[in-house]
């Protein structure tokens, strides 16, 4: 009875429209009601071609101005617009498990219909009250050693994975996706490429994947509006596991294209840009999305974050990788002089952090990771001597041993994305190479 009145209220009493006066690239123009209307609105424009769903970015005047989730042809001046009173939510169900949506949670996957679960979940929720969050919980086995030795991640910890394109990010996703220790995967495709969906969900998930993951899909040839719709309602499904009580981990790839969609949007509003061409909303929209991720309140589950951040042309200090680091828990800098040598996942260990280290770490093991980390560090330091040749072998026994333990380490450091290593099997495979010192 509960889910069936509040689908009622949201159905529409009265029929309230406007119409098109004007397209202007991306953006239509809309005279009618404003009263009705406001910034996040719903908009159906009645064109030749069919409706086109749109939304309310901003105001001009007497007109409203809309963004479309989908292509404009058929749209001409005069059009209908009609006004819908519902806010633009969600009703996910465990049902959506081993499921494929596009961003406005419709199935694209040909198995049927999507059942209904009874609460709406609000596209553009808020994230929850700081003082009523609980801490961050135990060590989650991410089933990748690499992570679980040197950047152990927490129940309802963010972190970012920072790389440029073509460097092993849509691999390591789908590790973590089929070997995490969570109760559920919510993975948002946001701006990927058309081709590669399929591969992803058939070679990369997988079906044992797949059976415990909720995916998002908005490909690059979608509208900004539907990229950026795909962002919020992977974090809304989320939201809906973890108000069950369940661990969740939410995988994001990438929060640079939903900044890109963001940008485009702002941009056709006609806000000024600033660094690189972003505009402020940007940098008012990343927070209010990955603070969406986290722990949640008392009684509730966790919603542990994996962003993946494209940083433009391996600059790891560009404006959207910047402003990520500084909102999450964490970062995992992936380095494309590593892939090129053919060790994957490719990432830097010395350049990445996880901020609950090294608490959330097995304090039986600290004296090793520290261990592992100064004889990498040795080895980076004299890393371009050694391999000139301008190093003498018995010049410095730390430089010595750094020599002799490099190739075990990249050895430990190597996965394959079918293998998986729990938390207590990384750290003895570590000890066993290095040793306590």
């Amino acid at each position: 009875m509960k889910a069936l009145a509040e689908q009622l209220s949201d159905i529409d009493g009265v029929e309230i429209f406007g119409r098109v006066v004007g397209v202007r690239g991306l953006m239509v123009e809309v005279a009618g009601p404003l009263y009705a209307m406001s910034v996040g609105s719903r908009l159906t424009i009645e064109g030749g071609n069919g409706p086109v769903p749109c939304e309310v970015v901003g105001f001009s005047g007497k007109l409203a101005l809309a963004m479309p989730f989908a292509p404009l042809e058929g749209v001409r001046r005069g059009c209908r617009a009609l006004v819908s009173q519902g806010a633009m939510s969600v009703r996910p169900s465990e049902a959506w498990l081993g499921r494929v949506v596009n961003a406005l949670g419709e199935p694209i996957d040909g198995k049927g219909p999507l059942k209904f679960g009874p609460s709406p979940y609000p596209f553009r929720n808020a994230p929850p009250a700081a003082h009523s969050r609980m801490r961050v919980g135990s060590p989650l086995d991410l089933g990748v050693r690499v992570l679980n030795t040197f950047l152990t991640v927490c129940r309802g910890q963010r972190m970012g994975i920072f790389a440029g394109s073509g460097v092993g990010k849509s691999v390591l996703l789908s590790m973590l996706a089929r070997n995490v220790a969570a109760d559920v995967s919510v993975i948002g495709l946001i701006g990927e490429r058309g081709r590669e969906v399929q591969e992803f969900l058939q070679d990369d998930l997988g079906e044992e994947g797949l059976a415990r993951s909720v995916v998002v899909v908005s490909t690059s040839d979608e509208p900004a509006l539907m990229r950026r719709q795909a962002a919020y309602l992977t974090m809304s499904i989320a939201e809906y596991f973890r108000d069950e009580g369940k661990d969740v981990l939410a995988m994001m790839d990438s929060v640079t294209r939903f900044a890109m969609a963001q940008r485009e949007i702002g941009l056709s509003a006609g806000e000024p840009p600033t660094a690189k061409g972003y505009t402020p909303t940007v940098f008012t929209e990343l927070p209010r999305l990955l603070e969406r991720a986290g722990p949640g309140a008392e009684g509730q589950g966790t919603i542990s974050g994996i962003f993946t951040v494209l940083v433009d042309g391996d600059d790891h200090n560009e404006p959207v990788a910047d402003a990520v680091r500084g909102i999450l828990d964490g970062h995992i800098v992936m380095q494309r002089s590593i892939a090129e040598r053919g060790r994957y996942p490719a990432v830097n260990v010395l350049r990445s952090v996880s901020r609950t280290m090294p608490r959330a770490a097995d304090p039986n093991y600290l004296a090793v990771i520290k261990r592992a980390r100064e004889v990498m560090a040795t080895y980076a330091d004299m890393e371009e001597l050694i391999r000139l040749g301008a190093y003498r072998p018995g010049t410095s026994a730390e430089v010595d041993e750094a020599i002799n333990l490099n190739k075990p380490l990249e050895a430990f450091l190597s996965q394959r994305k079918d293998e998986a290593t729990s938390l207590a099997e990384g750290y003895k495979m570590l000890e066993a190479v290095v040793g306590r010192g």
